[in-house]
């Protein structure tokens, strides 16, 4: 089982940078993917950006060119960059691991309890 532990949100004002951690730790077998979502009160929970254990990201739309995703192997972490943050970038954050338990296990999905992001306009 996966534990996930964030840390780096807070308030900040329109055009301002917050970046985000999530450091995975318990027992598996080997992380595919980490990433992270947003939920805004009224909407849907959104991925915002992912990093797969090769490297590979995907991004929001939204946030192209102003997030990036990167991670740490070794320490299980992964990091986002929030530069020229917007109004509209406020929400919780929620950090995402899928790993594998097991060699022969299906991937399994842990949620990080969320951090708050708040821009001011």
């Amino acid at each position: 089982q996966v534990q996930l532990v964030e840390s780096g949100g807070g308030l900040v004002q329109s055009g301002g940078s917050l970046r985000l951690s999530c450091a995975a730790s318990g027992r598996f077998f080997s992380i595919n993917a980490m990433g992270w979502y947003r939920q805004a009160p009224g909407k849907q929970r959104e991925l915002v950006a992912r990093i797969t254990s090769s490297g590979t990201t995907d991004y929001a739309d939204s946030v192209k060119g102003r997030f990036t995703i990167s991670r740490d192997n070794a320490k299980n972490t992964v990091y986002l960059q929030m530069n020229t943050l917007e109004p509209e970038d406020t929400a919780v954050y929620y950090c995402n691991c899928n790993y594998k338990p097991n060699w022969n296990r299906s991937p399994y999905d842990a949620w990080g309890q969320g951090t708050q992001v708040t821009v001011s306009s």
